[in-house]
């Protein structure tokens, strides 16, 4: 790898903000690493609660990543199905020294034939999808597989970029820029996961988000059939 780190961030409308901004504190701050916000053109790119962010280059002008990340949210159920952003994260991806995928992320990667055979994380309510795939869901926090690096939730991409950080750069750098940010997260209540929730908050947030559930199926489906061969480990 250079002395120039280039990190390549996928920013879809719809996308969870967190999820790209979250590591982006993490990963902006090594020193010698570039990172550009990649997205189908330079118009601003809403996220799904209304946050607009503005990317730095497109599909078409942005260099080889030799870290990819991949954001999650609706908008990368949308991605999975779009051959232009299969293309790219499989292209992106099978040259790039890691490729981290957050939350839900993990399935553009997996549409892309990336994670067949592999275990990857994935939200709570979207991680058993993976296995339509080919991938092997994992339940935990933050999964690495050779140079794939999968998270849980959408803070969870805060712990997987000081990860790979520690992984590329070191621990030492890693424990610096987890001091800058006081990255010592202590929740006000007990829970964060279908395990460790009360059962009546699980069974809430499950019926709540049903819709949405039955609509990311369909869109796997979809993904599956469309599904480019899978190509080496």
């Amino acid at each position: 790898m250079s002395d120039i780190v280039q990190v390549n961030m996928i920013l879809v409308p719809d996308m969870v903000q967190l999820d790209l901004t979250g590591p982006f504190e993490v990963l902006a701050r090594v020193p010698g690493w570039q990172v550009e916000l990649v997205a189908s053109s330079l118009a601003p790119v809403r996220t799904d609660r209304g946050l607009t962010i503005l990317p730095t280059v497109t599909r078409d002008t942005a260099g080889p990543a030799d870290i990819l990340v991949v954001p999650g949210g609706t908008g990368i159920d949308t991605a999975m199905v779009d051959p232009d952003w299969v293309r790219f994260a499989h292209d992106q991806a099978i040259n790039a020294k890691y490729v981290f995928g957050i939350c839900t992320g993990s399935f553009l990667l997996a549409a892309a034939g990336l994670l067949t055979g592999r275990r990857a994380g994935a939200h709570w309510q979207a991680r058993d999808l993976l296995a339509r795939f080919g991938a092997i869901p994992s339940h935990e926090r933050m999964v690495v597989d050779g140079k794939y690096y999968t998270s849980g939730g959408v803070t969870s991409g805060i712990d997987m970029a000081l990860r790979v950080v520690g992984d590329v750069a070191g621990k030492e750098v890693a424990q610096k820029i987890q001091l800058q940010i006081e990255y010592d997260p202590q929740p006000p209540f007990p829970g964060g996961t279908p395990f460790t929730s009360p059962p009546q908050i699980v069974d809430a947030v499950s019926l709540a988000s049903a819709q949405r559930r039955a609509t990311r199926e369909k869109l796997v489906e979809q993904a599956v059939a469309a599904m480019r061969p899978a190509s080496g480990r």
